[in-house]
């Protein structure tokens, strides 16, 4: 829901901001046409839930700055800006804003060089390899063969790729919503193949009174009819059913006063009919599938209502679908437990594909599990060597020590009769028990 509030505050960035130009009146100063490099502060960004949101933001806002852009943008149409015919215009934007143009592109060229590079750094560690090429083409909002400046082909690709992008983006909600609610029911059979006869029977009966309560609610009013439109303007704005006037509802609904409803004006209308569905203090209500009937909502008021396909809401728009047949419609809103979002086919194979994917799963823990204990056996083995190669270590150094301990403490060999300890010189210690002493001869002396 925050990214639908975010994508409808902004439309299709490019063709809000033409309609903004288109009903606001421009006055250039003159004397400050040449903006100075240092007034180009960054932009504020709104998220439009893409994954360049701040690159585009950013370009659109410094390109409105330009005083030749701006007054071509006013004047083009739709078709103008979806054929690239706009773009053009980039060869006479001035250059101080060209310049910070070439800045911004080489600054998301290396937001795009890290994304490339963590997914190579996952790749490479499964053993894949990585195809740098492959992986800018999917990068369609610039040409990253020229990673240096910004040029028609820049501007052109990231106009395409954003009004694209962004018309998918409710085809992929409602593909997520539909995986959510697959999942939900394959989670409610898992629980009951679990359970005894016994408690499955009292599951199934708590599952079946719990879709009774939440179908059991008031009338919810055909979105955009008069009778919806009417309770808005009693309940919500306090007013009298009696009093109510098209053109004055529009004008205090449209919270900021550009004279169109976008997306999130829109939705802020429904809240009173799904509040009659949906009570987040219920078990039974789910509000993931409120934001999806709020989307429903959305989706049908703008397909009766937005000729231009603009994914805004005018006021001339809105005043002629309140003169239509639809608008004066009675019946009763269809919500979602009204409306099968899949099949038991479909179910089926969303099961078989979580299977599969279970089974792969499995399947790389075993041989996970076989790369650990193949490492904790060569762990073991290296640790053994260790052990081994210690002690063989601590062997040597013990024969070593004892060796060198004999060598030391070898005692002499005895004397034989007859043989006289060698006299050590300087040896002043006293001669042994029962040695006599010979009388030496001096020279000179008888």
């Amino acid at each position: 829901m925050v990214r639908s509030k975010a994508l409808a505050r902004c439309g299709l960035v490019l063709l809000s901001l033409w309609l903004c130009i288109q009903s606001v009146p421009i006055s250039v100063d003159k004397t400050k046409e040449k903006a100075k490099e240092e007034e180009l502060g960054p932009p504020e960004s709104a998220d439009t839930g893409l994954h360049y949101d701040r690159y585009l933001r950013e370009v659109i806002e410094y390109l409105e700055k330009d005083p030749h852009f701006r007054e071509k943008l006013k004047n083009a149409n739709m078709d103008d800006i979806k054929q690239g015919k706009l773009s053009k215009e980039l060869n006479f934007v001035q250059h101080n804003f060209r310049t910070k143009l070439d800045e911004l592109k080489r600054e998301e060229m290396n937001r795009l060089r890290m994304l490339i590079k963590a997914k190579h750094d996952i790749k490479e560690g499964n053993g894949q390899t990585v195809d740098h090429q492959a992986l800018l083409k999917q990068f369609e909002h610039l040409n990253h063969k020229n990673p240096h400046t910004f040029e028609v082909d820049d501007l052109d690709r990231l106009i395409k790729s954003a009004t694209n992008d962004l018309e998918n983006f409710d085809k992929d909600r409602h593909d997520e919503f539909k995986q959510y609610e697959m999942m939900k029911e394959h989670e409610r059979r898992q629980r009951l193949k679990n359970l005894n006869e016994e408690d499955r029977k009292k599951e199934e009966e708590n599952y079946e009174e719990m879709k009774k309560k939440h179908a059991s609610h008031p009338k919810v009013n055909h979105p955009g009819s008069e009778d919806q439109l009417k309770e808005v303007w009693q309940e919500a704005d306090g007013l009298d059913p009696e009093d109510f006037d098209p053109k004055t509802f529009f004008k205090m609904h449209d919270s900021n006063g550009d004279g169109f409803f976008d997306e999130s004006e829109l939705e802020a209308l429904f809240t009173k009919e799904l509040e009659k569905v949906y009570n987040p203090e219920n078990e039974e209500d789910d509000m993931v599938e409120m934001e999806e009937e709020r989307l429903r909502m959305r989706e049908h008021v703008m397909n009766e209502v937005d000729t231009n396909k603009d994914r805004l809401v005018s006021l001339s728009e809105f005043m002629a679908a309140t003169k239509k047949e639809e608008f004066y419609e009675k019946d009763e809103w269809e919500t979602l437990d009204q409306n099968p979002l899949y099949t038991e086919e479909e179910l089926r194979e969303f099961e078989q594909q979580l299977a599969n994917e279970e089974n792969d799963i499995n399947k790389k823990s075993a041989e996970l599990q076989k790369e650990r204990e193949e490492l904790e056996r060569k762990q073991e083995e290296l640790d053994a060597q260790k052990l081994g190669l210690k002690q063989a270590m601590e062997e040597m150094e013990r024969v070593k020590s004892q060796s060198l301990n004999a060598d030391v403490k070898q005692p002499a060999a005895p004397l034989t009769a007859g043989e006289h300890a060698p006299v050590v010189p300087g040896n002043n210690q006293p001669p042994p028990p029962g040695h006599q002493q010979q009388d030496v001869p001096v020279p000179g002396h008888s």
